[in-house]
């Protein structure tokens, strides 16, 4: 792997740390990788402002993938194995793009030391999902040669990347048992928390929850521990989602209300948290919304950077999605610290999230800007500034 470029641009997320140099220590029991299906075909798809894209088709297990490397200006590049049943190809490569230079912006903000990356799977996690299938994408992973570690996403659980782990060393967020940082979703959750208390506190002056009229788009593995934290805080908590077993857990144990999943985003509400898929900022949505604040956890919540003065424009604060979802991907990068992951290192970062916000929403202000192109200046300028530090 890459040796990390120490440069540190934003005080933001600056802690004490242990130095890394990009590469994680071995995880208890890796073993070599094992051997997997010699029909996997990999491709490369040229995309212009990727270092590399890569396709990967086996018709013996039924993987279709492909893995997107943005930038690995900072050290080797890291991002989540998401499963989707995406209509075509051109979707999913359409999705993996934006993810992968998100991923590359989060990471650059966050102080990571790492760059961005990011793979999908496509196909229906309900009927496809196999150990040979996992085999074959760990294969894909391999074949990168340490510029991509692969971690937890949507559809994807920490017991699949067990499989992945099984044909590439190139694996990370596993259990702590084997070494790793564990699920990242409970970090990522307790990021956006406390992104969401400051929002409140920059929206109305007060950052406590209680009685605020809160809707979350998605309780899932990030959406799921929002709303039990919100409603422990005393806020009126409002959810839609798709699986109706979790909402009436959350409503029996929290009180959490019920929305229609085609109501949520247009309720009247304090702030609404997206926590489901991204591109829900659109055309059509911004004009509908009801908010004074939008702050979830959702990657690429703004289908177009345009979007983010459309909601500018119509006074609702935005807090850019990857800076309030950090908390996962910082979490998982400390395992990239000498001497592996350490749980303190990682909270202390997480806990500059809130503090990031404000300074971005504070330089948005000061420059009569947007929030999103704000956060968005500052990761190309700690890109740009590494690149220069490399020549």
């Amino acid at each position: 792997m890459r040796a990390r470029v120490d440069i540190i641009v934003s005080p933001y997320f600056r802690c004490a740390r242990a130095p890394h140099t990009g590469q994680r220590p071995a995880l208890r029991g890796t073993a070599a990788p094992e051997p997997v299906s010699d029909t996997l075909q990999i491709s490369e798809i040229p995309v212009e402002g990727y270092e590399r894209v890569v396709r990967g088709v086996d018709p013996q297990t039924g993987l279709h993938a492909i893995v997107a490397v943005h930038d690995t200006t900072l050290g080797p590049a890291l991002g989540g194995l998401r499963m989707w049943n995406y209509a075509s190809e051109e979707d999913a490569l359409f999705d993996v793009k934006r993810l992968a230079k998100g991923m590359s912006y989060k990471s650059a903000v966050a102080q990571t030391g790492l760059g961005g990356g990011k793979a999908v799977m496509i196909g229906d996690s309900k009927t496809i999902k196999s150990e040979a299938l996992y085999l074959g994408m760990g294969r894909l992973v391999d074949s990168l040669e340490g510029l991509y570690t692969t971690a937890e996403d949507v559809n994807t659980t920490i017991k699949d990347l067990e499989v992945v782990r099984r044909a590439t060393k190139y694996v990370s967020g596993l259990s702590r048992d084997s070494g790793g940082s564990g699920n990242p979703s409970p970090y990522t959750a307790y990021g956006v928390y406390l992104g969401v208390r400051a929002a409140l506190g920059w929206g109305f002056d007060n950052d406590n929850p209680k009685g605020r009229k809160i809707a979350i788009q998605g309780v899932g593995a990030v959406g799921g521990p929002l709303a039990e934290r919100l409603a422990e805080a005393g806020a009126h908590v409002y959810a839609a989602d798709r699986n109706q077993a979790r909402l009436d857990e959350l409503t029996e144990k929290f009180g959490v209300e019920q929305v229609k999943p085609d109501e949520i985003l247009t309720m009247e509400c304090d702030l609404l948290a997206p926590c489901a898929l991204g591109g829900i900022l659109n055309d059509d949505t911004i004009p509908q919304l009801r908010t004074k604040i939008v702050a979830g956890a959702a990657n690429n919540l703004l289908l177009k950077p345009s979007h983010g003065k459309a909601l500018n424009d119509r006074g609702v604060l935005y807090a850019p999605d990857y800076v309030i979802n950090a908390g996962g991907i910082v979490n998982v990068s400390v395992e990239f610290h000498e001497g592996g992951y350490n749980e303190e290192v990682a909270l202390q970062k997480i806990h500059r999230i809130p503090q990031a916000l404000k300074e971005l929403w504070t330089i948005a202000k000061d420059e009569g800007i947007p929030p999103s192109d704000a956060a968005d200046s500052l990761a190309k300028r700690i890109l740009a500034e590494g690149r220069a530090a490399k020549a």
